[in-house]
């Protein structure tokens, strides 16, 4: 009974989850640093208008939900960044990104499908002076197999997020409005 017991354990071992917070994007910024982040509250929402795919997977595009920490709402709800004055630090948005998926109900809606991949902007100017104050981390996740990678060879990928996010420069690198509620 007891080698069976053993054993059973060995295999629940070889076979547990994988941790996601235990995962770190190449420039540092760590998956833990978000704890909480699908509980923070909707800031926007973004669907692109061509069908690309979304995150790594091929798909018929994505829908994506924008949230933020209880720093960032704060800081939205004084007027930023329409208000000229800085994200503070400490503020963090998460977007999180789904596979478009269809579903009827009384009329034909599209509704997020499979997890794509969640992405994160953390404001800190201390830490991220090459990109004015912002860290970006992306983590891919992979449904077949339920684990997580972070995305990019090493720390230079976020300058590709970053270059993205100059055009709105004077909104200090942020895109989402914060819809009247």
């Amino acid at each position: 009974m007891a080698l069976v017991a053993s054993s059973m354990v060995v295999a629940g071992t070889a076979f547990a989850a994988q941790d996601k917070w235990a995962l770190k994007a190449p420039n540092g910024i760590s998956f833990a640093e978000f704890k909480g982040y699908d509980s923070w509250q909707m800031i926007g929402s973004s669907q692109p208008d061509d069908e690309s795919g979304c995150g790594t997977s091929p798909s018929p595009g994505c829908i994506k939900s924008i949230v933020g920490n209880p720093v960032l709402v704060k800081a939205y709800n004084a007027g930023i960044p329409d208000n000229g004055k800085p994200v503070p630090d400490g503020a963090a948005f998460a977007k999180v990104e789904w596979a478009k998926a269809r579903e009827t109900v009384p009329y034909l809606v599209t509704v997020p499908g499979k997890l794509a991949e969640v992405s994160f902007m953390l404001k800190d100017s201390k830490r991220f002076p090459k990109t004015n104050g912002w860290g970006y981390a992306t983590f891919q996740y992979d449904a077949a197999s339920d684990t997580w990678k972070a995305k990019g060879d090493n720390a230079d990928f976020v300058n590709a997020c970053h270059g993205c996010h100059t055009v709105v420069k004077a909104r200090d690198w942020v895109f989402t409005h914060y819809g009247k509620r």
